[in-house]
């Protein structure tokens, strides 16, 4: 019987959401105190519950607790209860997602979220997607449909022409690594120019393509971003995609970090366009605040999927070959795999999509706060963002930002990461937790500010 750990679990759950207010970071235990701080240390005997109990509750209050009001550092943060209710049902459920026999409703549950999801982006009538592990797992699914549609003998005699893809030099890092997955090779990825605001420049994309094709090369897939990783800018998809039609290459729209503004009506123009792309992906996980990790992919054609990832296997594929849409294993990178769908689900269909489109609204919101602060605060600051972006990248008094950023996480005041843009490493700051309201923006500052005056007065740095 499971009931005495769902005991267990209420009672560390309710420490951990106590202390995430009273504690919001986390103490800082270096690598190599880990297993003289906590009891990680696995055993050769069973030990008594409450021993066992008592190492586990350190562990959690010890762990980031990246849904605190003082986590700005990655491009996910805060809890949707609705989204977390989902997950904890989806644990105990413990389906795994490859046939309706295993899946039954859930299987339902995953087809209706990739139904609207393709509504949204206004797909048309033949399009069809599913789940992967993560953004960097849909960028590779993506990168082997547009490889098998343009090198046909590739999955079953390996590639057999020089092909090339294409992305920003401000895009993510899953772009090249995949490339080297799929047997295309790291050095056949080109990186475009980008502008100030660090999206791709369609030009130079059309010039790259042009000196592939008279080299003998042959172009097979764009990558454009809805979201940059440290600027999050956005792509401009109505003209990348004039370009990939023109030449009948595969466009992929990765929109791991901010695709989900689909659900915003007030900033669903961003991605004008991603009707256009062959595939594209969200992250659920990321502005949406569900729980990791819930990523979906959309592809136009469902065929490019069965094509890609069908196989028979008669030991799994035992029933309802009437209705084999529904056995999802034939469209998935993975055999087993767990069930990311439910959390999304309960989350959507708690707060309709509407919903959804004011938790996207929010993180917006919060960035224009931040911005405001910014530009109000201009003898102190220097900022490198711009408007219609949740990440504001700025500089303090000539702070040095890895220095200030280690800091704040050092003394446990705030989590925050840096980043780089043309030469210029800033602190990229996130508001991607839509649980925040201005006054977290606010205090936020006031905790950067405190630690960086004692920086200064302790002569760290150069004023």
């Amino acid at each position: 019987m499971i009931n005495k750990e769902l005991e267990v679990f209420n009672e560390i759950a309710k420490a951990l959401l106590t202390d995430e207010v009273e504690n919001p970071i986390s103490e800082v235990i270096p690598p190599n105190e880990l297993h003289g701080k906590l009891s990680i240390e696995l055993n050769e005997d069973a030990i008594p519950d409450p021993v066992f109990e008592k190492a586990l509750k350190e562990i959690i209050l010890k762990t980031p607790k990246t849904s605190s009001k003082l986590f700005f550092n990655q491009l996910f943060g805060g809890r949707q209860p609705k989204a977390v209710l989902g997950e904890l049902l989806s644990v105990l459920l413990n389906n795994s997602m490859y046939t309706y026999k295993v899946g039954g409703p859930q299987v339902g549950v995953e087809k209706e979220i990739i139904k609207k999801s393709g509504e949204l982006i206004e797909y048309g009538d033949n399009f069809g997607g599913t789940f992967a592990a993560g953004g960097s797992m849909s960028n590779f699914m993506a990168i082997l449909m547009a490889r098998d549609r343009a090198d046909k003998g590739a999955i079953d005699k390996g590639v057999t022409k020089p092909l090339t893809a294409y992305t920003s030099a401000a895009s993510h890092y899953s772009i090249p690594k995949n490339a080297a997955f799929a047997g295309i090779g790291r050095d056949q990825v080109r990186y475009i120019p980008t502008d100030k605001h660090g999206r791709m420049i369609p030009a130079e994309l059309g010039k790259a393509i042009k000196e592939d094709i008279e080299a003998g090369n042959l172009p097979f897939f764009i990558n454009a971003t809805a979201g940059t990783t440290v600027l999050g800018a956005f792509d401009q998809i109505e003209a990348i995609a004039d370009i990939s039609e023109a030449h009948n290459i595969w466009l992929h729209v990765d929109g791991a970090y901010c695709g989900s503004v689909i659900f915003s009506e007030k900033y669903r123009h961003l991605i004008a366009g991603v009707n256009r792309a062959n595939s594209f992906n969200y992250n659920a996980h990321k502005m949406l605040g569900v729980p990791l990790s819930c990523s979906v992919l959309l592809v136009k054609d469902k065929g490019d999927l069965y094509k890609s990832f069908s196989k028979e296997a008669a030991y799994l594929y035992q029933t309802d070959h009437e209705f084999d849409e529904f056995n999802l294993g034939k469209t998935s990178l993975q055999c087993g795999r767990r069930n990311d769908a439910l959390k999304l689900w309960t989350l959507w269909k708690s707060v309709g999509r509407k919903g959804l489109g004011e938790v996207v609204n929010q993180q917006f919101h919060l960035a224009d706060v931040t911005r405001d602060y910014l530009r109000a605060n201009a003898d102190k600051y220097s900022l490198y963002s711009f408007d219609d972006s949740i990440s504001v990248c700025f500089n303090y008094k000539g702070v040095d930002p890895k220095e200030l950023c280690t800091r704040l996480y050092e003394d446990n005041e705030l989590l925050v990461g840096f980043g780089s843009f043309n030469g210029e490493t800033f602190v990229r700051f996130v508001t991607i937790n839509a649980n925040n309201t201005d006054k977290e923006i606010l205090n936020f500052f006031k905790v950067l500010e405190k630690t960086a005056e004692k920086m200064v007065k302790e002569q760290l740095v150069e004023v």
